[in-house]
Formats: structure tokens, C-alpha cells, sequence
């Protein structure tokens, strides 16, 4: 088979990576102090992005940073305040402890490049629209200026994101300079597809199929004993979890965004906090409810002294973003023990 391996979700990808890089890795690099083992130019489909989480309980995967993740990007951010609130660690690749650089692939993407009034995502969809059949729908995100840079803490993963328009979908392929597979793929896969799907609507074309190629594909030392235990989890003899999750919701457009990112703020700063009843009558539809929701059960985490995240919001989430929160944190594990 030429074109890359496919997958039912980025689960089975994931797993097969890991498999890949820890059992059958082609070299042993230390970059930068972490000592890793490495695959050169891999990569996977999925048919059907929308299936962009794993339901791995070793994992332990954090919803709420991916779901926070992608508005940040879709916005166009690249300030430290808001997404280190959902990942602390993230503030080490901060040069001046304000902002982030490479890894803010969101900035690159959605505001003008300088000297240009239009965001290369706008230009690249005008010329879809224009030019179905283009080849030239590519968005690059890696510049050479992070080259010059000494020491450079934040030097982007991503490449460039092409998006292709056919038979009236839209399908999209990445190329990763590298990818962590333990800590960066996932997250990274979630964050592109949740591009693309946004992508799609402001085409209005139906959702393709992604395909994700990587350059050098490791797996740190340091992360080998979670990864042995996720690949004792994943064994083929094992009934995966599934969990569909639902397209995103056809109205969605930069307003969606920016009121999404005005909930998130009141509720990452303690200003204010939502029941599920409250959630429910927001001007937000019932698909980015889910976000809400997301991010009010993390204000509990967060800011409540509680042991437990109110039940009310637990049962209104989606069945598979209710069953990660529960392996991820004690406090969202329902009052009858169950997740």
C-alpha cells in the first residue's frame, strides 16, 4: 500500500505508532538532552476525523486542554496566560514568559502575515472557493526565521497544514517537522482536525478525510514505562471503547469563537460558574455547550474546594468526554463510583 495506513479513530493510530517507534524504531537520538528512539516519515488517515479522541484509561488524555487548545489556535492566540492555565508546562517553552512562539500554530495561521490585511486561512479558502480543484491550498506554519534563533525554546512541530478540495468534501493533509508520539501527537491531531472541520463549514463542503505524515516520529525515555502500559492496554485482544462523537455544529464561524472564548475567560478567572441548566440556555449551541461544560468542570478542579465536580455537569456531557474526565481526575468520578 502506498497511501498512508488507515484508521477508525486516532486511537488505533496512536497505539500503532507507539507500537512502531518503542518495538521496531530505526534510530537512538538525544536532541537537545532527551534521549529518544525515533522512526523517520511515517504517517496514518482517518477517514473520518471527527473520531479525534482516544479512550485509553492508562493515558489518562485531557479533554479540556484539547478542546482549550483548539479555540486558542482557531483564535489566533499566542498568549501564555490562557493556555498555560490548562497547561502549566507550557510556560517553560515561553521566551519572555508572555507569549509562545513556534508552538502558537493558531497565530501563524489566522492573522495577517506582515505587510498582507488577509489571514493566509481567508486567503486560503477564497482560493478554494474559487479554484475547487487547487493544489494550492497549503498553509505553512514553520518558518526559516526560527532558524536564526539561538536556543530557540519553541521552534514549531508543524510544517503546514494543505487543504484539498474534492468530490465536494474537504480532506486535509499535515506534515509535522517531528511529533512527539506520547505527548504531542494526540493533542496535535485533535487541535488540526478541529481546523479542518471548522474549515469545511465555512465552505460549506462536507468533512473529508485527514491524513497525518511526520518527519522524525520518537518516543522519550523518559515517557517509556506510560507508554509499555498504554501498548498493555491496547492489546488487540482488548474491546475498544467507543464513543462517536457528533459534527460540529453548522453555524460555526468566528463569532462562535469569540463567544466561547468570552465563557472561558469568566470561568478560567473564577468570575463566574455555571451550572449545566445555565449552560444550557447560553447563546451557544448544544455542540459547544460541551466546551462549556468542559471548562466549568475544570473552574471546579481549579478554584472550588470540593472533591467531587457537581454531578449536573457530569451528566450532561457527551458520553466519551464524561468517561475521559473520570480517568483523568478523582473529582469527576460519579457519586456511584462509576465513570
Amino acid at each position: 500500500m502506498l497511501t498512508a495506513p488507515t484508521f477508525r479513530s486516532v486511537e488505533g493510530a496512536y497505539l500503532a505508532l507507539l507500537q512502531l517507534a518503542t518495538a521496531d524504531f530505526e534510530q537512538r537520538i538525544e536532541a537537545r538532552g532527551n534521549a529518544a528512539r525515533e522512526v523517520i516519515g511515517v504517517g496514518f488517515r482517518l477517514p473520518d476525523p471527527r473520531q479525534r479522541l482516544p479512550y485509553l484509561a492508562t493515558r489518562k488524555v485531557n479533554p479540556v486542554f484539547q478542546f482549550a487548545e483548539s479555540l486558542w489556535h482557531l483564535a489566533g492566540r499566542r498568549d501564555l496566560e490562557m493556555i498555560g492555565y490548562y497547561a502549566p508546562s507550557m510556560r517553560s517553552s515561553s521566551a519572555d514568559g508572555i507569549t509562545l512562539g513556534g508552538s502558537a500554530y493558531g497565530h501563524a495561521l489566522f492573522n495577517p502575515a506582515v505587510g498582507d490585511s488577509v489571514s493566509p486561512f481567508d486567503r486560503v479558502l477564497e482560493l478554494l472557493r474559487t479554484e475547487t480543484d487547487s493544489k494550492r491550498g497549503y498553509l505553512p506554519v514553520f518558518s526559516a526565521g526560527e532558524l536564526a534563533v539561538d536556543d530557540n525554546p519553541d521552534m514549531a512541530c508543524l510544517a503546514g497544514l494543505h487543504l484539498l478540495v474534492r468530490d465536494g468534501r474537504l480532506h486535509m493533509v499535515c506534515h509535522m517537522r517531528a511529533n512527539d508520539l506520547d505527548c504531542g501527537l494526540l493533542s496535535d491531531v485533535f487541535s488540526f482536525t478541529m481546523i479542518q472541520e471548522y474549515a469545511a463549514i465555512q465552505l460549506g463542503l462536507e468533512l473529508g478525510h485527514y491524513t497525518h505524515t511526520i518527519g522524525s516520529a520518537h518516543v522519550n525515555d523518559a515517557n517509556a514505562e506510560r507508554v509499555r502500559r498504554v501498548l498493555d492496554e491496547g492489546t488487540p485482544r482488548r474491546a475498544p471503547q467507543r464513543f462517536p462523537f457528533p459534527a460540529m455544529s453548522a453555524q460555526t464561524g468566528p463569532d462562535t469563537i469569540s463567544r466561547l472564548l468570552a465563557h472561558e475567560q469568566l470561568l478560567r478567572t473564577n468570575t463566574v460558574e455555571y451550572s449545566a441548566e445555565e449552560i444550557a440556555h447560553l447563546h451557544v449551541d448544544a455542540y459547544w455547550q460541551q466546551t462549556v461544560l468542559l471548562f466549568e468542570a475544570y473552574r471546579q478542579i481549579q478554584h472550588d474546594d470540593t472533591d467531587t465536580v457537581g454531578r449536573d455537569v457530569l451528566d450532561a456531557l457527551h458520553p466519551g468526554l464524561r468517561w475521559l474526565l473520570g480517568h483523568k481526575w478523582a473529582a469527576c468520578v460519579t457519586t456511584e463510583g462509576t465513570r
